[in-house]
């Protein structure tokens, strides 16, 4: 039977437009602290169909994908005009990646790519090997973007390049990033100045040293136009230690409220997870408060095309929403929480160090069975069988 062009391109854009439009569902956590919800909101699929495919009788009869998608990395995320809007990388079945707009009016569901990919003003060679954009919405009026990428298969140095813009559409390409110590393997831009100086929120470690302890960083540039960073001063405070950071730092009544990514040890071997910790408002470097446990878990790994899980962007709305944006099995979810809700968790006293594990569980139980003993609500009733 001959092949109908117009039926099967119907279907496809029938099922992407589906797809796209699925309204998503919120998925409590058992801890409170947040709300995953159920599907992705972006992945390869949600790509435009004619990004993938020739829409072209004559040159695909068949209407085969062309230009393939494996996954979607991790996204920078900022509010512009009351939507959301995330500048995603998108990884090619070649292994080449690009990236790329897409917006939502609630953050959670109903993401739509623009028409175009974004051309992004190139150095003195092709940008390669691109990995996830941080966005950060700075003091100075600019929304900078701040990515890996090498300059070809012989080119071994980890580079990252700056670009910014005002309307994610003309983009301004700044010179590299440049350290005067060892290349760090990660690099946000903090949204105000410290001191009169540009910060980067970073790593002690290097990606050239993989056997290196990693450790949160910060460090300082004069100027962003022409950036190269000083040695960077390690960021240690209680809680798991994470390794490397996340999304922009957030700016709260209390501090600035981070997100970063740690690797923690489990039995069945180190998962990816985010933490979360509270800094200092003039001293991004010192560490005010974080929980003992991380907040949440980002994914088992990854392979092949597939990128590594990680959380590139967060927004705090107006009304005290707070997204996250993290990557895991190739697709883009989010978590949802407020910022109450977040700062109540990562200011909570840490767990005493002193003793087992047993014997600091024990005490905390002991607590509330003493509460539990003194309490007659309805709330509390059953708890102890």
């Amino acid at each position: 039977m001959a092949f109908d062009f117009e039926k099967a391109l119907r279907r496809w854009t029938s099922q992407h437009t589906d797809l796209v439009e699925l309204k998503n569902s919120r998925v409590r956590d058992a801890g409170g602290v947040y709300e995953r919800w159920e599907n992705p909101v972006l992945t390869a699929s949600h790509a435009p169909l004619f990004w993938r495919y020739d829409l072209d009788r004559r040159r695909n009869p068949f209407l085969l994908e062309r230009h393939g998608l494996a996954a979607v990395g991790a996204a920078g995320a900022v509010e512009r005009a009351g939507k959301i809007c995330l500048v995603v990388r998108l990884v090619a079945r070649d292994g080449g990646s690009f990236f790329a707009v897409a917006e939502s009016d609630n953050g959670v569901d109903n993401f739509h790519f623009w028409d175009h990919p974004l051309r992004l003003p190139e150095g003195d060679a092709p940008d390669t090997g691109l990995s996830d954009m941080r966005l950060t919405a700075h003091e100075d009026g600019w929304l900078y973007g701040v990515f890996g990428a090498s300059r070809g298969e012989a080119d071994g140095e980890a580079r990252f390049g700056i670009v910014r813009t005002h309307d994610l559409v003309s983009w301004e390409r700044l010179a590299d990033l440049r350290s005067r110590g060892p290349a760090p393997a990660s690099v946000v831009l903090h949204p105000e100045l410290v001191r009169g100086r540009y910060a980067f929120h970073t790593q002690a470690g290097s990606a050239a040293e993989p056997g290196a302890p990693k450790a949160l960083a910060i460090a300082f540039c004069e100027n962003v136009e022409q950036a190269e960073l000083d040695s960077a001063g390690a960021q240690i405070g209680p809680g798991l230690r994470p390794s490397a950071p996340g999304a922009p730092p957030l700016r709260t009544a209390r501090g600035w409220l981070s997100l970063a990514v740690a690797s923690h040890a489990t039995p069945d071997g180190a998962r990816s997870v985010l933490t979360v910790h509270v800094s200092d408002p003039e001293d991004p470097s010192r560490v005010t408060a974080a929980p003992a446990a991380y907040l949440l878990r980002l994914g088992d790994g990854a392979s092949g095309a597939t990128p590594a899980p990680t959380c590139a962007g967060a927004v705090l709305r107006a009304t005290g929403e707070v997204l996250v944006y993290y990557s895991a099995e190739g697709g883009l979810h989010v978590a949802t929480s407020s910022l109450e809700r977040l700062l109540d968790y990562a200011t909570q006293p840490p767990a005493d160090a002193a003793g087992s594990d047993a014997a600091r569980r024990s005490a905390f139980v002991e607590r509330n069975l003493k509460l539990l003993a003194r309490t007659k609500g309805k709330a509390y009733r059953g708890l102890r069988s």
